[in-house]
């Protein structure tokens, strides 16, 4: 596991606002090992670990001249595969499948044969574009190649599949593509920026800063009940996983925390410890992933970077 990835530069339309932030608790004290409770859906998470390889940076273009490298998913077709969304429009607030196939553009045939990241062939990210919906799901493959999940998406709208992989043997890489939803749309308003964030009676609150063009330092704690969380659960590897998304772009990237369980070094909370680049001053949608008695949760914040 990466001992800290950076944001790199994300660069395609997204043209929305952001919308509605989930989150996560703080404060003192400490929470002791609880029953599970529910199931929410578990997010996917991420990749390989080491600088510059692994979800995000390492599935965009590489370094050149100094600049930050391109992050995955703004385009369908990169590097000799497409993206083939089989299921390219849904409804509101309806179950449905999601199927899709990644297709080998040499032989015209979908990809049966992945290198596994993080416990997981593929991990799919699905986001509105105004970013008040977010889904990191787990497909699964049929022996054809082609991949479905269900999915219920609770807003009509434009959307972006983003499918986070690594072929048999080659790179990483991220493929996006756009996805329709049906019914009354109405654009949700951007969240203001903020460090804390709440969900399901957690409180996360958010740490450091994000500077363009430099590595910098975020960290995560969450409490619950005013007490900080000690016993967060290992996740597809990890105690936490961040997904960044910018205004203005559809440009991808999943980011591993610095240091993984078991490494004799890193505790199972309250803290969870990112290194990161910004690639130019705007505003950031990041979405915190973690688990805690049985349960995944999503933090979301909204972050501005200044000049």
């Amino acid at each position: 596991m990466n001992t800290g990835l950076r944001i790199a530069a994300f660069t395609a339309a997204l043209g929305a606002t952001f919308g509605t932030a989930y989150a996560v608790g703080g404060g003192v004290g400490e929470i002791a090992p609880g029953p599970s409770s529910g199931a929410h859906q578990e997010h996917a998470d991420a990749s390989p670990a080491e600088r510059g390889g692994g979800h995000g940076q390492g599935h965009g273009q590489g370094h050149e001249g100094g600049e930050p490298a391109r992050p995955g998913g703004l385009q369908i077709s990169e590097r000799g595969y497409t993206l083939d969304l089989e299921t390219p429009r849904l409804t509101a607030g309806e179950s449905a499948t999601l199927r899709f196939a990644i297709v080998q553009d040499a032989t015209g045939r979908p990809v049966t044969a992945y290198d596994r990241e993080h416990e997981k062939e593929l991990h799919l990210i699905v986001a509105s574009r105004d970013l008040a919906t977010f889904r990191h799901l787990h497909p699964t493959r049929a022996a054809d190649g082609t991949w479905s999940t269900p999915v219920e998406l609770p807003e009509a709208g434009g959307y972006r599949v983003f499918a986070d992989f690594t072929p048999k043997g080659g790179e990483g890489l991220t493929l996006g593509a756009d996805l329709a939803v049906s019914g009354a749309y109405e654009p949700a308003a951007p969240p203001a920026p903020g460090t804390t964030a709440r969900v399901d009676g957690y409180e996360v609150g958010l740490g450091g800063a994000l500077t363009p063009g430099e590595d910098g330092e975020l960290t995560l704690t969450v409490s619950r009940n005013g007490r900080p969380v000690r016993d967060l659960q290992p996740y597809l590897g990890a105690y936490g996983h961040l997904v960044a998304l910018r205004s203005g772009d559809l440009g991808y990237l999943h980011v591993h925390p610095n240091g993984e369980p078991g490494d004799g070094r890193t505790k199972p909370g309250p803290t969870i410890s990112f290194t990161a680049m910004a690639p130019s001053p705007g505003t950031y949608r990041l979405f915190l992933d973690f688990k805690h008695r049985g349960r995944v949760h999503t933090a979301a914040f909204t972050v501005h970077v200044p000049r």
